[in-house]
Order: structure tokens, then sequence, then C-alpha cells
């Protein structure tokens, strides 16, 4: 019952851990593309794909630490240091990703889908002032001029908040990965030395 058991919590932790840091960690350079690029749907649909592993696969995760404490019982280690450490380092691992990396890939997904729509309400107001222009030279100059400022305005100012959020988030990425890697180094190190496995 025991090899079950860890057989199970290992390749539950491969399925679902493995693919959101993965994801997690290709968040934040495809968020900068999306927002560097608000008119390329393919870069939205990565970001809202990535978006979407982590927050399914976190979810999938759940069965990892219970499957954990179900083989550490039946191991008999459930009070060895090197699980209590697993444990703690695992429930900072779950909050990093809870509380720190999906709001804020959320929010970077929203700032993309407003980019894209306001890209889109650029090209029509250009299409529109190209339309005056054809009627009144000096009118479509001023209006293209006028467009013309006003994008680069709002592409100056989006970018420097959309660059240190991505760098943010990619901060919190790694701890949670870091976090996780330790934990997995634990896992092999120690059971292998308390249970002669």
């Amino acid at each position: 019952m025991t090899k079950f058991l860890l057989t199970v919590h290992v390749i539950a932790a491969i399925v679902a851990i493995g693919p959101v840091t993965v994801a997690a960690s290709m968040f934040p350079p495809a968020a900068r593309r999306a927002l560097a690029e608000p008119g390329d749907p393919r870069a939205l649909e990565t970001v809202r794909l990535l978006h979407r592993i982590c927050r399914v696969y976190a979810t999938v995760g759940v069965v990892v630490p219970v499957f954990g404490f179900a083989t550490a019982g039946s191991m008999g280690v459930l009070g060895d240091a090197w699980l209590i450490v697993s444990i703690a380092l695992t429930a900072l691992a779950a909050a990093a990703l809870i509380a720190m990396v999906l709001p804020r890939q959320e929010a970077l997904l929203e700032a993309a889908e407003a980019g894209e729509t306001a890209g889109a309400d650029t090209d029509e107001s250009t299409e529109t002032a190209g339309g005056d222009k054809n009627t009144g030279k000096n009118t479509g100059k001023n209006a293209d001029d006028s467009t013309g400022k006003s994008t680069v305005t709002a592409a100056a100012t989006k970018t420097a908040p959309d660059t240190r959020a991505t760098a943010q988030l990619a901060m919190y990425t790694g701890i949670f990965n870091l976090l996780w890697a330790t934990v997995t180094i634990l896992m092999i190190v120690r059971p292998g030395s308390t249970t002669g496995a």
C-alpha cells in the first residue's frame, strides 16, 4: 500500500505541479509581448492559455499534499524533521501561488485584453481620420498628428508600470519555483535515507 500511495503522490506532483511551474515561468515574457503588441491576437491567446494552465493545474495540485500525508502516515514519518519542513515549504509555495502569482497573472491578462480593445479603437480612429483627410488635407493632418501623439503618450504611460508588473510577477514566480524545488530535494534525499527504499 505504501508503494502505491508513494507512486500516486509522485505522479500527481509531476502531472499537476510540473505544468504550473513551466507555464508560470513562461507567463511574464508572454505578457510583456502581449502588452507591447496589443493588436497581436496570438500573443494574447498565449497569455490566456498559460493563465488557464496555471489556474486549472493549481486546483488539481491539491491531490499532491493529500497523497503526501497518506504516504507519510503509511511510512510512519509524520514526525520527522524533513517532512515537517517540507510541509511548511509546501504551504508557503501554495500561498505564493494563490496570493501572489495567480492574481498578478489575472491583472496582466486583463491589461492585455484592455490593450487589445484600445488598439482596435485606435485603428478605427485612424481610419476615421484618414477618411477626413480625403475631404480636407489640413484637417486630416491635424487629426493624424493628434491621434499619433495620443497613441505615443498612452504607450509611454503604459509601458513603465507594465514592465514593473511583469518583473514583479517573475520574481514571485521564481520564489514559487524555488520553494517547490527545495521540497522536491527534501522528498528525494530524506525519504530514501529513512525508509531504505
